[in-house]
């Protein structure tokens, strides 16, 4: 039996959709609590709908539609608040997940302008702040642009993420399905303000589109991560470039499989190979782990009963994964300035 990594090494999830993370049950009484007319009333099809299926094909638009209903059930910030709640905790109760980055499009959670964006944002940090308050983690929000939506929509996301970034928001997104209307060198300005009021830069590149495609993502928009990326490997050129620029890459095996990105673990251990061979910073994460039904620790254990990474090998990519979070550690946040007693005490005899 292979060496299993301990649960007592904390571990951080850096690449989690906060529509596959939610357990159906909850997601079934979300939507009950809110009154949403489901699919069905039988619970078992209610949760075959929402997650992966063998039953049903692998691809990744099939795997993206399965998003439609989990995005419609989070869409209120009642719904919104509960879901990170229980997503946060649950990540450190069955794994010991420590630091959690949740990413999510919020415009995807007001139902095309009918709430209002703040307040679901609010709703998200709410969340983030009761699972803090029960638990010692350490959670942070990602904003996800769509390939999908017109750069108007797009530059409000940014803007939101940067008004809240004194309160959880720790960094942005590119993600969707590709679109014809999607150009990298569009999004160079936004990346770039960003950048300037703090915020971490990660894109989804690598995975269903040209593997040309991360060498251009790495040099307009100058990510400091990448959302998957397993497609770099076959390219030298973006091989040498995220080396130089130290860029980690957010590795999700189940979710790769599943919508047939890489053919097997076969060619995982290829992939990772490259990587290794390449100097390459990797993360090991779930994409969302109900909707995959997957924990990160299963991801792990997978890998290394494969022979693919040895638990040395699955300590470097915990160790990795708490580095290259977007979420400040407790010792890197200055303390909050307070005045001395006695300068208290004689500014309030002078008033």
């Amino acid at each position: 039996m292979a060496r299993l990594l301990s649960r007592k090494i904390p571990l951080a999830e850096l690449h989690c959709h906060l529509g596959g993370a939610v357990t159906p049950a909850i997601m079934w009484s979300i939507a009950h609590s809110q009154g949403i007319k489901l699919p069905t009333r039988d619970y078992w099809e209610f949760r075959d709908t929402i997650t992966v299926s063998e039953k049903r094909a692998r691809s990744f638009d099939g795997y993206l539609q399965l998003f439609h209903w989990t995005e419609l059930i989070q869409s209120s910030p009642i719904a919104v608040e509960r879901a990170v709640y229980e997503v946060v905790g649950g990540a450190y109760r069955k794994n010991n997940v420590t630091t959690t980055e949740l990413r999510f499009n919020p415009m995807k959670r007001n139902r095309g302008g009918e709430q209002d964006l703040d307040h679901i944002i609010a709703a998200a940090t709410r969340g983030m702040d009761r699972a803090s308050l029960e638990y010692p983690v350490k959670p942070g929000l990602i904003f996800c642009l769509d390939r999908a939506f017109p750069y108007e929509l797009n530059e409000i996301i940014v803007e939101k993420a940067i008004a809240w970034r004194d309160r959880g928001v720790v960094g942005i997104d590119i993600a969707g399905p590709e679109s014809a209307t999607f150009r990298v060198a569009d999004y160079r300005r936004l990346y770039r303000r960003a950048r300037q009021f703090g915020l971490g830069l990660t894109v989804h590149t690598g995975e269903a589109g040209p593997v040309d495609e991360v060498a251009r993502v790495v040099e307009l928009l100058e990510p400091d991560r990448i959302g998957h990326g397993v497609k770099a490997a076959y390219d030298p050129r973006a091989m040498a470039m995220i080396r130089e620029r130290g860029i980690v890459l957010e590795i999700c095996p189940s979710s790769n499989l599943n919508t047939r990105v890489v053919s097997g673990w076969d060619e995982f251990r290829w992939i990772f190979d490259t990587f290794r061979r390449n100097e390459i910073r990797f993360t090991i994460n779930t994409d969302g782990p109900e909707m995959l039904k997957t924990y990160i620790r299963d991801e792990m254990a997978s890998l290394g009963r494969l022979a693919i990474l040895s638990v040395e090998d699955q300590e470097v990519v915990a160790a990795t994964s708490l580095a290259a979070s977007f979420v400040p550690n407790v010792s890197d946040v200055p303390p909050p300035r307070i005045e001395p007693a006695s300068r208290v005490v004689v500014e309030r005899e002078e008033a």
